[in-house]
């Protein structure tokens, strides 16, 4: 029981976790300076952030991009960066209103310069509106080509050097599994630390060996309230379905996503090698975002949708 043990770093005895995988235990203080030098090494071995970066971070108001935000804020201070960020409303009704409260009220108290940008505005749509209409695709992947142009398209008009996510080591290994699943090669070539491409701004995971649980327990720790709940529409995604079969062998065997992280990691260059170094960006001829085709995907969705204006 953690009322009988001590911190494994200092000995004091209020413990707040016990790290399966090793057998650490630790107090709260110890546990923020674990997470914050784990977050630390990772920018420094991936080689993820350069002195005098100007870095955009999506936040989301979740206890992911805010403790991201709480770590990187850090750096922003010692002026080893500088530090925008972006919030973008899906448009979901009862859930997303929360989140962009909290995140502008820390962005706000911070002082650190934010835009926020719907997607009623950008395209003419809510999610929510989105799926009325009956489509045959999940929400996830509307939402998640939706955000990444709105982010990217944010990223150019600020002129940042990298684009910082709150993606954890479950989202990572979560990532790797569908892919492998569905024998999607070609996206297993944008899994990673930091993904660079001749069309986008380099994206970087300071997170993503941290498991999503600690970074939970790293925002309660560090009291910085963020927005808990789910979204309503992450239960019918496949994404979902992966994360459930991830956690049941977790378990049983507590450096499952450890393993297979380091797994992907060891073949990710010939991947890349493999799909990216072949990979040519065009113009689209809509929007004028960079696409693999004519028309990009956000485009094409809209299309779709019959929101083609």
């Amino acid at each position: 029981m953690l009322s009988l043990l001590v911190c494994s770093k200092c000995g004091n005895p209020k413990i707040i976790i016990k790290r399966k995988q090793s057998g650490q235990a630790l107090c709260s203080d110890c546990f923020i300076e674990s997470i914050v030098k784990k977050v630390k090494k990772t920018i420094k071995k991936e080689k993820l952030i350069n002195k005098g970066d100007k870095v955009l971070l999506a936040l989301s108001g979740g206890k992911d991009s805010i403790s991201l935000l709480d770590i990187l804020y850090e750096f922003h201070q010692k002026k080893i960066i500088d530090l925008c960020v972006v919030i973008v409303d899906e448009g979901i009704n009862n859930y997303r209103e929360s989140g962009i409260k909290i995140a502008t009220e820390h962005v706000k108290n911070l002082g650190i310069e934010y835009r926020i940008v719907s997607f009623k505005d950008s395209f003419g749509l809510m999610l929510d509106e989105i799926m009325s209409k009956n489509t045959d695709k999940g929400a996830c992947s509307y939402c998640g080509v939706f955000r990444r142009w709105i982010i990217n398209k944010v990223a150019k008009e600020l002129n940042v050097d990298k684009i910082a996510t709150g993606h954890n080591l479950d989202d990572e290994t979560q990532s790797i599994l569908m892919n492998y699943l569905e024998g999607n090669i070609y996206n297993l070539s944008k899994i990673g630390a930091k993904i660079n491409s001749k069309a986008f701004i380099p994206k970087i995971k300071p997170f993503r060996e941290v498991p999503e649980h600690e970074i939970g327990l790293y925002a309660i720790a560090k009291n910085l309230n963020p927005h808990l709940a789910s979204c309503p529409y992450s239960n019918k995604s496949f994404r979902m379905e992966v994360s459930q079969i991830m956690k049941n062998l977790t378990n049983n065997h507590p450096t499952i996503m450890y393993s297979t992280l380091r797994g992907f990691d060891k073949i990710k260059i010939a991947i890349k090698n493999q799909y990216q170094n072949t990979m040519n960006f065009n113009r689209c001829e809509i929007c004028g975002e960079p696409s693999s085709g004519t028309i990009c995907q956000v485009c094409t969705f809209l299309e779709e949708l019959g929101k083609n204006d």
